[in-house]
């Protein structure tokens, strides 16, 4: 059949609907976790070098102030010096040396082996971190207090995103007492809600052993879960500016005992806690990450550490966190620079917007922090998902707006392969002699599978077509999203016998 000029007529269905069904169920995943970052160098080799060296002279000459009576010990006998000024001091050498022996790389396991990651070398992984005290409520969408109940949803939620390869607890149930019960409940519905390598914060160091006591029931049985941890610990030792905190300490030395691995976070504020200068500010955090790290050392060498140095800033006009700036977008991706240029497992924060809504200002924060820190070659990039409000609120429309960006930033990660098959100079000799196009060909099939990501949260339909389809915006169909997956999934990662001896031994709420 040919139409008024003698050209023939494309069949309505057939080969589109067939693309469109390819494209739906690729063979291939184009961007899946842990793309190779570092393309990204905000700083020259002479700005590494400046950086460290004076972040070593802080280290020697300044030291660490408030150090409690273990750890100085510790710090000591592995070649620190007391300075005679109630601050203890660390030689070069012995900062090189705790380099030298951290560990490089690490498995963050899961419980699902599956789901584990190795930490460090150039891999990209997205997950989650935070601590929100207030939930964007998925029917009203008004912030208001966030529940034990919100964090097991967050939970169950995330387990079924494919962009999030490690899930930190991302809210605080304000409605459980702030003791060993919060503590306890928090590690329990991680354990109940998801299979992925999981993180979480303990208030107390004495809290530590009961709750390794439930891990156990979980792994199997006493002493399981030391043998192959997939919860770590997020830790805040180093106080800034240039000090420890003690409880954090304690708990340092609870989680080398139970073997589990440690993110050590220090997060400076620029202008407030640290200077206001951008290398100033680096150079302080990077001493203060490397104090956490040379205690690491002292009490163990070599054990599993992320190098946390999460650059957080400030508006020096009003004094409030300012987490969606271009400032905290570069200061991030700069300090993953300088992790990896260590040779250390790195961790920073990304998407830390600061808008409320769910809004142009949420999408345009994330996406430049995102993509920076991802670019930069960040291990492991916190708070990347679902967090808005400057890390005061948790969205469960975030999530699934968040999992999708993440494909974007891995599929732009991943670059550009140049091979003979993909220059396609027989390709173009095929459609330029045959049909004039390139549509349906093989090798645009084959690139169709391979090389490009296809959006399901965001649209692409012309107008008229998505407003025949209820003109929805994205925040519409993420939050169905997320309605349909709550309604639907609840997995049981517990077995019955496994939940009846953790509630025999423990208040869980």
């Amino acid at each position: 059949m040919t139409d008024a000029g003698g050209q023939a007529k494309r069949r309505s269905g057939g080969r589109a609907q067939r693309l469109i069904q390819r494209a739906a169920n690729p063979v291939v995943d184009p961007c899946p976790p842990g793309q190779i970052g570092g393309s990204y160098k905000p700083l020259s080799e002479v700005d590494l070098a400046r950086i460290f060296k004076t972040a070593l002279k802080l280290l020697s000459d300044l030291g660490m102030g408030e150090v409690p009576d273990r750890l100085r010990r510790d710090l000591l006998a592995a070649g620190a010096q007391d300075n005679g000024k109630d601050r203890v001091t660390f030689p070069t050498p012995l900062v090189e040396d705790a380099i030298a022996r951290a560990a490089k790389t690490f498995t963050l396991h899961g419980r699902d082996d599956n789901r584990s990651i190795e930490v460090g070398g150039n891999k990209v992984y997205f997950g989650t971190g935070g601590a929100a005290v207030q939930t964007l409520d998925l029917e009203d969408g008004i912030y208001r207090p966030s529940t034990l109940a919100d964090l097991h949803n967050f939970t169950r939620l995330q387990d079924t995103l494919a962009n999030v390869s490690w899930y930190t607890r991302c809210c605080v149930a304000t409605d459980v007492p702030d003791n060993f019960d919060l503590d306890v409940n928090t590690a329990y519905a991680l354990l109940r809600n998801t299979t992925k390598p999981t993180a979480t914060s303990f208030t107390l160091a004495e809290h530590i052993d009961p709750i390794v006591k439930m891990l156990d029931i979980a792994a199997g049985g006493e002493g399981e879960f030391s043998k192959r941890p997939f919860m770590k610990a997020h830790i805040s030792p180093v106080i800034s500016p240039m000090r420890y905190g003690e409880d954090a300490v304690d708990v340092v030395y609870e989680c080398i005992k139970h073997n589990i691995p440690m993110s050590c976070i220090t997060a400076a504020q620029a202008g407030a806690t640290a200077p206001a200068t951008m290398a100033g500010f680096l150079a302080q955090s990077l001493a203060e990450t490397l104090a956490s790290l040379v205690m690491v050392h002292a009490i163990k060498p070599g054990f599993p550490m992320v190098f946390s140095n999460w650059p957080l800033v400030v508006d020096l006009r009003t004094g409030a966190f300012s987490g969606g700036s271009g400032e905290s977008a570069v200061l991030n991706a700069a300090s993953a620079q300088l992790s990896n240029w260590l040779g250390l497992p790195s961790g920073v924060a990304c998407s830390m917007t600061d808008a409320k809504a769910i809004d142009a200002q949420y999408g345009a924060e994330k996406g430049l922090s995102s993509l920076a820190a991802a670019l930069a070659g960040g291990n492991l990039i916190y708070e990347s998902s679902g967090m808005t409000a400057s890390l005061l609120g948790a969205s469960f429309e975030a999530f699934i707006l968040d999992d999708e960006m993440h494909s974007h930033t891995y599929r732009a990660l991943r670059g550009i392969e140049v091979t003979e098959e993909n220059l396609g100079f027989d390709a173009i000799n095929e459609a330029v002699l045959g049909p004039g196009h390139f549509l349906g060909g093989e090798h645009t099939i084959a690139a169709m599978e391979r090389d490009y990501f296809y959006p399901s949260v965001a649209n692409r339909d012309e107008p008229r077509t998505w407003a025949e389809n209820g003109a929805k915006d994205a925040r519409t169909v993420a939050r169905e999203r997320a309605r349909k997956i709550l309604a639907d999934h609840h997995p049981e990662y517990l077995s019955s016998d496994q939940d009846a001896a953790i509630r025999r031994q423990f208040k869980i709420l």
